[in-house]
């Protein structure tokens, strides 16, 4: 007997619910807004695979190439919607339904997502469910692992959302009516690591590299401006501006001035990021009440962030686990979940959108 099925039997044999709701959901994810190619299998709210496969192409650009992106998720697709399904041990015939990232993000990668998912859907004669990308991100927080018990936040709470793509403040007021409250105007706080990375000469992604070089560094050995925005607003344009210019001071003086104090200015820069989020993260506590916080996206995986957000006085802070910060499909997977149990599903008329319409 297959893992799916003993599961299956256990679910009927020790849950007495009514006919319509006896039957499990199984959610096939699929993940390809960027330059990650992901596929997830959900058993209900439990994620039985969650495979990525990161495009490292892109790495010899300093950043994603469009173009290269949507082809590499046409090569990597298929493979990584087979593992899944072994990873889960189950067969196409065991899915009930097919989630896919419908937007944001870049337009040649969603339309292979899309066209794939499509396509999977209409041969298995399952339901289509598109899934937004960020609201993806905040509802990660309740993808639950299989063998183990994860806390997830009561509703209303707030999110930090921060991506390379996006920088924003959400009220949380249930699993579908989310209310952005505060976003970047300009460039997001993952966008400013890596564009500051590039001016410090490290290799792309440079988020990860940058929290790595700060462990050794001192953060209060430069201080850098903190760019104005209004309310709940956010801008990094600035800073990115800033470092640039003091940069090509003091390499003017001093030719060796990156390489010399690189541990110093990745732990300055990533302090001066931090503490714009988290004053920022103060304020929306302050006007809104709500005192339970979530984080999410791909620099929430950050240390120095984590670390700050775990020493504020008075907050319940929920902090997903790694695999889920980054792009992936167990994030689209669990929403799709929510998603089918609300009867919440689309036809094959849906076309994805690149820029963030709102959640």
């Amino acid at each position: 007997m297959s893992i799916l099925n003993q599961v299956k039997l256990n679910f009927e044999l020790e849950i007495n619910l009514p006919p319509v709701m006896s039957k499990p959901v199984v959610i096939l994810g699929i993940e390809s807004s960027c330059d990650e190619t992901a596929a997830a299998v959900s058993y209900n709210d439990k994620i039985l695979a969650n495979v990525v496969a990161t495009q490292k192409i892109h790495e010899a650009y300093g950043g994603v190439v469009p173009e290269l992106a949507s082809r590499a998720h046409q090569l990597h697709i298929v493979p990584v919607v087979d593992q899944a399904l072994k990873q889960a041990n189950i067969s196409k015939k065991d899915i009930d339904a097919v989630a896919f990232t419908n937007g944001p993000g870049l337009m040649g990668a969603l339309l292979v997502g899309a066209s794939f998912s499509k396509s999977f859907a209409l041969a298995l004669n399952v339901p289509l469910i598109e899934i937004n990308h960020m609201q993806a991100h905040v509802l990660a927080h309740f993808a639950q692992k299989e063998g183990t018990e994860t806390r997830v936040p009561e509703f209303p709470f707030l999110c930090l959302t921060v991506s390379g793509g996006h920088t924003q403040i959400i009220v949380v007021k249930d699993h579908f009516h989310m209310e952005v409250i505060g976003q970047t105007q300009d460039d997001a706080a993952g966008e400013a690591f890596d564009k500051i990375g590039k001016l410090l000469h490290l290799p792309y992604p440079a988020g990860p590299v940058i929290d790595k070089l700060a462990e050794s560094g001192n953060p209060l050995s430069y201080k850098f401006p903190h760019p104005h925005a209004p309310g709940l607003d956010f801008s990094f344009s600035g800073l990115k501006t800033a470092v640039m210019n003091f940069l090509n001071k003091e390499v003017q003086k001093d030719s060796h001035f990156i390489e010399n104090n690189i541990n110093n200015l990745c732990a300055a820069v990533q302090n001066t990021i931090v503490t714009i989020l988290i004053k920022r993260l103060e304020q929306a506590v302050q006007q809104t009440g709500i005192s339970q916080i979530a984080i999410a996206g791909g620099v929430s995986a950050n240390s120095g962030l984590r670390k700050a957000l775990k020493e504020q006085k008075g907050w319940t802070l929920f902090i997903p686990p790694f695999e889920y910060c980054t792009d992936n499909a167990a994030m689209v997977a669990i929403t799709g979940y929510f998603r089918y149990k609300a009867g919440l599903f689309n036809d094959q008329n849906s076309s994805p959108f690149a820029r963030f319409q709102g959640l």
